[in-house]
């Protein structure tokens, strides 16, 4: 059952719904489930047609399937945007000042605010990037933070996205597609476009490439066509202008960075890469890796290459790090945080630990290296040998773990089988870092369309909803 505590987004009670959905309720009297109905399955058919689907792993190699999209969008008033926006700012720039310092000076664990340990034994920190210098002290350039509002009714971060953070492509579909089968409900409402975010991430991209190119020629880098989210990567190339290439496609010569054309060889000032750290360079990283650039670290630290996300920014999203943000905006600028953290036990205290234990039926347990909902345990909705068999999990490796409350995530009206109901949801902003700081209002909403599930991940079998931000 959905949570009593929770915090509906649309009503404040049975019999009030909040100001910024009134028009759509009233708009809303006049449609029936059988119309709504036909609109989804005519979104779908429409996204089967482009093409926009991800792979899910696990289901017999790798299954492709549409992520469900529901036609009951999500509003944020103005005003609330402008809070989120402000601590997204915030945030992201802590964020980033933080990666500066620990492949640098390293002040933030000299002033002993976050255990040494913590940050220089992460398997995500690279000490290959120690004293590389990159464009405008610059590490993720694209940055997805997961939002959540609690049953306060407060937002609050969940989590820090800032390695190849996805779902942007379906963030801009989406409102493609409630533009296409609902037109009457935008000239109702005055909702802030997100269609220009491929013209401000190309924009973002190019601002930072390495000093003096004045036409910096962008490239999206791939794993290839069975990555799950190839769809995206492709839909951005496209969107931006700019060349689809796998590892293959490039090559290092004297620390420089070419790609293969029908042309010649044409120098790379900017990779805006999908692929994971671990498989960018052979030569550096994983020798059997057959999706990377032999050499590319080399022409990254001579400074003749931007990579963005930077190499070794997966330390800074790390669940075990994601405690000490609050700390690092104090540090680094100097101001209380906007947007607060969920209270999270650290399993590496002995304290934290004894509680945990105690308390497991009533926490929510990840994973620190842990992403898309896998490795992560819901207690209340977990069975005794669940329980039991995360237990000796944990007891084997507590430094592994955080473990968080289980909070009653906001409800939005969803439109499911059984018909209109209340689900889960959260909500991923997309911020980017170059010569300023900027993000479109909104982001991809996710659903839980399971009722009780808290778990919006689509490989998990989430759904997305259009976000609207109002502005007026």
């Amino acid at each position: 059952m959905i949570a009593a505590d929770y915090y509906n987004e649309m009503s404040a009670s049975e019999a009030v719904v909040r100001p910024h959905y009134q028009p759509y309720a009233e708009w809303f009297k006049n449609v029936s489930a059988d119309w709504l109905g036909q609109k989804r399955n005519e979104a779908d058919l429409l996204f089967h047609r482009l093409g926009i689907t991800f792979a899910v792993y696990g289901e017999g190699g790798g299954k492709e399937r549409l992520i469900p999209f529901d036609v009951i969008p999500r509003n944020i008033p103005h005003r609330e945007w402008s809070i989120l926006e402000a601590g997204l700012r915030q945030r992201v720039q802590a964020l980033n000042l933080f990666l500066q310092d620990i492949y640098h000076d390293q002040h933030i664990l000299k002033a002993g605010l976050i255990p040494s340990a913590a940050v220089l034994k992460n398997t995500q920190y690279r000490p290959e990037m120690i004293g590389v210098d990159v464009p405008g002290q610059i590490y993720s350039h694209i940055a997805g933070i997961d939002i959540i509002r609690a049953g306060d009714g407060e937002f609050y971060v969940l989590e820090d996205n800032l390695r190849v953070p996805s779902g942007v492509s379906y963030m801009l579909e989406n409102r493609r597609m409630m533009m296409r089968l609902f037109p009457d409900l935008f000239a109702r409402y005055k909702v802030a476009p997100v269609e220009h975010y491929p013209d401000m991430l190309l924009d973002n991209l190019r601002s930072v490439a390495p000093a003096g190119m004045l036409d910096p020629t962008v490239v999206v880098l791939t794993p290839g066509v069975f990555n799950s989210a190839y769809f995206e990567h492709s839909f951005l190339a496209q969107q931006m202008g700019v060349e689809l290439v796998e590892g293959r496609d490039l090559l290092v010569k004297d620390a420089f960075v070419y790609m293969r054309t029908t042309q010649g060889p044409r120098r790379v000032d900017v990779i805006y890469r999908r692929v994971d750290d671990d498989f960018l360079d052979p030569e550096a990283f994983r020798p059997d890796s057959m999706l990377g650039v032999p050499g590319l670290l080399s022409a990254y630290k001579a400074g003749h290459v931007t990579l963005c996300n930077a190499i070794g920014t997966g330390v800074a999203d790390d669940k075990s790090i994601y405690p000490y943000v609050p700390q690092m905006i104090q540090f680094y600028l100097s101001e209380a945080p906007i947007l607060h953290n969920v209270s999270t036990f650290m399993l590496r205290q002995k304290t934290d630990y004894d509680y945990v234990m105690a308390h497991l039926p009533e926490l929510v347990v990840k994973e620190v290296h842990g992403s898309g909902g896998y490795g992560m345990l819901v207690g209340p909705a977990a069975s005794q040998a669940e329980l039991e068999a995360f237990r000796l999990r944990i007891a084997a490796n507590p430094d592994h773990y955080i473990a968080q409350p289980t909070l009653a995530l906001s409800a939005c009206p969803t439109f499911v089988e059984a018909g209109i109901a209340p689900r889960h949801i959260d909500l991923r902003p997309f911020v980017l870092s170059g010569r300023e700081i900027k993000m479109v209002p909104g982001g991809l909403t996710r659903v839980a369309l399971q009722e009780g599930s808290l778990v919006v991940n689509s490989s998990q079998g989430g759904g997305t909803k259009d976000t609207w931000v109002l502005e007026n």
